[in-house]
């Protein structure tokens, strides 16, 4: 018989003890505690792979677990019967973008199901369901079938589905993987609203590190264990320690001397990023100029780390050891660097009356890492596909790799390389066969496929899993895999697409080290698109898109001085009542504020004047402000700022053909 405590107002919601879960003979989640308490966000925080969905499908009643105690709302969940008797106080989005959704259904048509489901009373309905399509936007959309949603909106509808019961525990399974920066931060409104408006629990599970700061509290897992748990400052302080930044004349250099001394080190676009242990500021300045020697060097910033920094921290120390070493150098670069590689002119594409892309003109040059950012639907994917040859464009012009994207297709595809989310590799072959493989496609003969084999190994670190079956690799492994395999024939181009999705940070930074060398020793031109804001520091130049045009272009550094002369400082004030204090903060004027957690960011551009009129309205409306200071603009406020202007004027870029 199933058996639990009594559930008073003061019992956590969820409580997990010694959670285990086995796949045959994979251990996939091993001796997990939790307890997520009411009026909560609660996150899960890893890599594919880490256990999180595992562990969340278990607390939503629909996954059998090995050992352990699994309690929900005071019921032990163990059996079908148990399950049943929390149903309908819980709501569970599953990993996926609307993949509890109906495609062929329209998106009113997808909430009165889900209401349906629930026997949600027809009053009730009418109120909540306009209620929550105001709150996502979607309210325009009522008609429109799932399918024919970006990825942002599938996320939103799915979350009112899951929602439109209230229930009192909201498990949400990477609700944000794969949506764009600004679908992402409406979303963490959203959420934060219901909770302190509604008093519901959520727990949330993420790949993205940025997140972190948004729960109240937090647990980070790898390979099925919890490396930490707490609230962020708590997990923060954990790992004491400080990042410097600077740029120097030879970056390669610099980070090859200065992985013999630290052990998280990094290229970050053109400048240079190092994790020093410990709590003192100027002996970290001293350290690092040590470590780098007769290098000439900008002066070395010092900051607080990010949680990313305090994971990869921590992956390190349970693996007891560095980094990976770098990359293997390529000796002499392939190609000239500062050659164009790529020239957009114009570049237009329509389907029917809609214009995806309009008019859209950059140019990439060998050597250097281009990002091209926007939200979900805004043209990115089309561009790629006109500038590989795939997609023929309505007007404009496209040189890649000195080949015209119109008259010279099969050109262009010998010249580049193309890496796709799903990685194009083939899961039931091993590694060497697997680069064989794209050898033979791309025609190199025997002698020259044992030479880039040799090379791929060494430089994608491979070595000892040349026998390994594919599929069976980690997934950070598997992507320098289908990196190797996509520079198998030397391109002077790569063309990257989410290449990082689901990979854990060391992972990841690995991977960045492989692009930098690329860029830097080999001459190659790199276009990468990405949902990690953090990654797009990296790029040396990047696009932003938005409704098929770019509406800004430039540096990281260039895109975040153009927002600051525009927008003031970014600060960040913690309060007892977040909710409540975004609604006065917005109805005072200051329209891009964002809820982090127990956090609010918003701009001011009298930094003085604004910040006590910020302080004056928090305080005149009962909202208790514990701290207010000011921190570095990230490229996701950037980017959230540009589309929120674009947004605010109402300019229909791009919507219809001559629009």
């Amino acid at each position: 018989m199933t058996s639990g405590a009594s559930h008073g107002p003061d019992s956590p919601v969820v409580r997990v003890a010694g959670f285990r879960k086995r796949y045959k003979k994979h251990v996939a989640v091993d001796g997990i505690d939790l307890t997520v308490n009411k009026g909560e966000i609660y996150g899960l925080i890893g890599p594919d792979g880490a256990g999180k969905s595992s562990l969340m499908k278990a607390v939503a009643g629909v996954l059998t677990y090995d050992e352990g105690v699994v309690e929900v709302f005071g019921i032990t969940v163990d059996s079908e019967q148990a399950a049943e008797r929390i149903k309908s106080r819980i709501g569970f989005l599953p990993q996926g973008l609307g993949l509890n959704l109906y495609p062929e259904l329209s998106v009113e048509e997808n909430i009165d199901f889900f209401a349906d489901l629930h026997a949600v009373p027809r009053d009730m309905l009418d109120r909540r369901k306009a209620g929550l399509l105001a709150l996502t936007k979607l309210d325009r959309f009522r008609d429109r079938p799932m399918k024919h949603l970006s990825g942002g909106m599938k996320q939103k509808l799915g979350l009112i589905c899951t929602l439109i019961h209230e229930p009192e525990l909201a498990v949400l399974d990477e609700p944000t993987t794969g949506v764009d920066p600004v679908s992402r931060r409406d979303f963490w409104s959203i959420l934060s609203e219901l909770v302190q408006e509604k008093g519901m629990t959520a727990l949330v599970s993420t790949a993205y590190m940025d997140e972190a700061e948004r729960f109240h509290h937090l647990s980070f897992l790898s390979n099925g264990k919890v490396l930490a748990s707490g609230a962020p400052a708590k997990v923060r302080a954990a790992v004491p320690g400080f990042v410097a930044t600077f740029e120097v004349a030879s970056q390669r250099e610099a980070i090859t001397r200065l992985k013999q001394s630290f052990r998280q080190v990094d290229s970050f676009g053109p400048s240079v990023r190092v994790f020093i242990d410990g709590d003192d500021q100027v002996e970290a300045r001293r350290r690092v100029a040590a470590a780098v020697g007769d290098l000439a060097c900008s002066v070395i910033s010092v900051s607080e780390p990010e949680l990313e920094d305090v994971f990869a921290s921590l992956l390190l120390q349970r693996a007891g050891r560095r980094e990976p070493p770098g990359p293997v150098q390529a000796g002499a670069a392939a190609y000239d660097c500062g050659e164009a590689a790529i020239e957009a002119e114009a570049l237009t594409r329509d389907f029917g009356s809609f214009r995806a892309v309009d008019h859209v003109t950059f140019q990439v040059k060998q050597g250097e890492i281009f990002g091209l950012l926007g939200a979900n639907g805004a043209g990115k994917t089309t561009v790629i596909k006109m500038l590989t040859g795939i997609l023929p464009p309505t007007a404009g012009t496209g040189l890649v790799a000195g080949a015209d994207m119109q008259t010279a297709a099969r050109s262009i595809k010998e010249r580049i390389g193309y890496m796709s989310q799903a990685f194009s590799l083939y899961l039931d072959l091993t590694v060497e066969e697997n680069i064989r493989l794209f050898a033979g496609i791309y025609g190199l003969d025997r002698r020259a496929t044992t030479e880039r084999l040799r090379w791929i190994v060494a430089m994608a670190g491979l070595s000892g899993y040349e026998s390994s079956v594919t599929g069976r690799l980690p997934m950070g492994v598997r992507q320098r895999l289908a990196l190797g395999c996509a520079l198998v024939h030397g391109p002077r181009v790569l063309f990257l697409d989410e290449p990082t999705a689901g990979v854990d940070p060391l992972g990841r930074r690995r991977f960045w080290d492989l692009l930098a060398m690329l860029a830097r020793e080999q001459g190659v031109a790199i276009l990468i698109t990405t949902h990690y804001m953090s990654e797009a520091e990296h790029c040396d130049r990047l696009a932003l898109m938005h409704a098929g045009r770019i509406v800004a272009e430039g540096s990281p550094a260039d895109l975040q001085r153009q927002v600051r002369r525009e927008a003031g400082s970014l600060f960040e004030v913690v309060v007892d009542q977040p909710g409540r204090a975004l609604t006065r903060l917005q109805g005072a004027g200051f329209l891009v504020t964002a809820l982090y957690g127990t956090k609010l960011h918003f701009f001011c551009r009298d930094r003085d004047q604004d910040k006590a009129c910020a302080r004056r309205v928090l305080e005149e409306s009962g909202v208790n402000v514990l701290s207010v200071n000011e921190r570095p603009l990230s490229l996701e406020d950037v980017f959230v700022y540009r589309i929120m202007e674009l947004e605010r004027v109402e300019r229909p870029f791009g919507q219809t053909v001559g629009a």
